[in-house]
């Protein structure tokens, strides 16, 4: 058995990894839709590179699931980063050469990166006992508090690198992302051994001697995508993350837009935004400690409670307490159910089961995101900001409801072990 120390030092690496990528991509989103707008012409299309970058991530996160369990994290995780590295570099290319689609195939490239990296959190939660794996999970989603901090920052040396070497300015942004992805792969590739699957087999091993559980065939197989999707517990941890993800994206994206609408000034909205990204990240490693101190329903059900109180505040008023208030709550309501549902489905799974059905999880979620992001311009047009909120509180309802039919099940389960 690996002992702690090698534990953390393999968790430490990947946090680390992962706060790069998280100041790369929010580096790149910085300019992102700018560059869309003066590559193409068109405000309508400024959206189109995030876009399909969400849905990238959607469509790569089950093959690369399938490739983890196959081959393990580290080969997982090294080749993210390097596709991230050849998106960003397709990136520098689009903005010299001024040509759309290539900004467009280098979103997508970078989307198919993320895909992999994204299961981090899963990774470093499978080196650690029940009892310690929210905590473990969250301090990986905290990672993203250290690349929102980091990733504005980036701009402005990024743009002197680009003058330095007599490219254009705007490139900045993706120089910055290329050398922190290629950072990061370096990382992955000399510091996370041994590999994370074979502790993970270990962890599994031991939890299931302590329950007294027999492995059989079938579990070294492990059971399909369809078998798992029909356990409650995997039922409810994929629910979980999907509606807050939903709900988060829906009123988040629209925000901007509705401020601008009543006059707000570019640094308001960026201070709602921070606000916004401090409760999604900034208390990922408190999160954690409480989905392991009470578990992972009640904080589902705080995580409900949470998104209603944002949704109902948030519309409230234009005036920025009512907007930073509900913003920050939005993104707090999304942790609690993005940590809760990532700690019960680790929970719920084991050996190859696990890779096959978290990346088909990841897709859900990043599809859940792309479907939110586009519906709610047409929503706001139609409806307005309360409209969307008010959808927001609906589906938040049915996330309560479902807990109640699912949650006893999951308790049970709880009990008998």
């Amino acid at each position: 058995m690996y002992n702690r120390d090698i534990r953390l030092r393999l968790a430490n690496t990947i946090f680390a990894t992962q706060s790069l990528l998280t100041a790369s991509q929010i580096a790149i989103f910085t300019l992102l839709g700018i560059m869309a707008e003066a590559l193409s012409g068109q405000k309508s299309l400024a959206g189109i590179p995030s876009s399909v970058l969400t849905l990238s991530t959607a469509i790569a996160a089950v093959p690369i699931g399938l490739m983890m369990g196959r081959f393990g994290r580290r080969m997982g995780l090294s080749l993210s980063y390097g596709l991230s590295i050849v998106g960003a570099v397709i990136g520098i290319y689009a903005i010299i050469e001024g040509q759309f689609l290539m900004l467009i195939l280098s979103s997508a490239v970078i989307g198919l990166g993320r895909a992999g990296a994204n299961q981090s959190r899963f990774a470093v939660g499978e080196l650690f006992f029940e009892q310690q794996r929210g905590r473990w999970i969250g301090i990986i989603v905290f990672a993203g508090t250290v690349g929102a901090i980091l990733g504005p920052l980036l701009v402005v040396p990024g743009s002197w690198i680009a003058d330095a070497t007599g490219m254009d300015r705007n490139t900045g942004p993706w120089i910055i992302a290329t050398i922190l992805y290629s950072l990061a792969t370096m990382i992955i590739l000399f510091l996370l051994y041994p590999e994370p699957a074979i502790i993970a087999r270990q962890i599994d091993a031991q939890e299931n001697s302590r329950k007294k559980k027999k492995q059989g065939e079938a579990e070294e197989t492990g059971r399909s995508v369809i078998e798992l999707l029909k356990l409650p517990r995997v039922q409810l941890a994929v629910i979980s993350m999907l509606i807050s993800q939903v709900v988060m994206v829906m009123l988040m994206v629209m925000t901007p837009i509705h401020m601008h609408d009543h006059g707000h000034t570019e640094g308001s909205i960026g201070f709602v935004l921070t606000a916004h990204t401090t409760g999604m990240f900034g208390f990922s490693w408190l999160t954690g400690r409480l989905v392991d101190r009470y578990g992972r329903v009640p904080m589902m059900i705080a995580a409900a409670i949470t998104l209603i109180a944002s949704a109902i505040i948030a519309p409230l008023g234009t005036s920025m307490p009512f907007l930073v208030i509900g913003l920050f709550l939005l993104g707090l309501g999304w942790n609690f159910g993005y940590v809760a549902g990532s700690s019960l489905l680790a929970d719920a799974l084991e050996g190859v089961e696990r890779t096959r059905m978290q990346g088909t999880n990841d897709m859900l979620v990043a599809g859940a995101a792309a479907l939110g992001s586009f519906s709610s311009g047409p929503i706001l047009a139609t409806g307005g900001y309360v409209t969307i909120a008010g959808i927001g509180i609906v589906i938040t309802l049915l996330f309560i409801w479902i807990i109640r039919l699912l949650s006893p099940s999951e308790l049970e389960l709880r009990a008998a072990q």
